[in-house]
């Protein structure tokens, strides 16, 4: 897995990726069609948004790549990358109980706050890539 090239493409699975750490200046595609859904992505080494119909669906802090994203009404689950450590927010049910995933590891339960906004710490270390999944309890 490297950075998206194109920003934003959608994969032959049903799933979209996204994401492109290594560009020192800020870059965005707005208005990529997905399944009946508009999308925008904002993306370079700080910084990596995901928006679907206006409304924040991924934000990371510095920027990542994002490979297989699948969001359902009950799970939301990608494979994240990137140069380092990363604070990752998903716009998800507000004030709603949701059982985290890294790498396979139960994170135990999380609760998103009244804005919906779901915080996780990704942690790259040694990993090429980091697998998450977030399924509403």
């Amino acid at each position: 897995m490297s950075v998206v090239k194109e920003l934003l493409r959608a994969e032959a699975n049903g799933t979209i990726s996204f994401g492109n750490y290594e560009l020192d200046q800020k870059s965005k595609l707005s208005d990529f069609e997905h399944e009946g859904d508009l999308y925008k992505v904002k993306t370079f080494k700080e910084i990596t948004k995901l928006e679907r119909n206006g409304m924040l669906v991924y934000e990371s802090v510095p920027g990542t790549a994002v490979d297989n994203f699948a969001a359902s009404g009950n799970e939301v689950s990608f494979i994240v990358e990137g140069p380092e450590d990363a604070q990752v927010i998903l716009g998800l049910e507000e004030d709603m109980e949701y059982k985290v995933q890294i790498n396979d590891e139960d994170m135990g339960p999380m609760k998103t706050n009244m804005g919906g906004k779901l915080v996780l710490s990704v942690e790259m270390g040694s990993a090429d890539k980091v697998a998450v999944k977030v399924v509403k309890a």
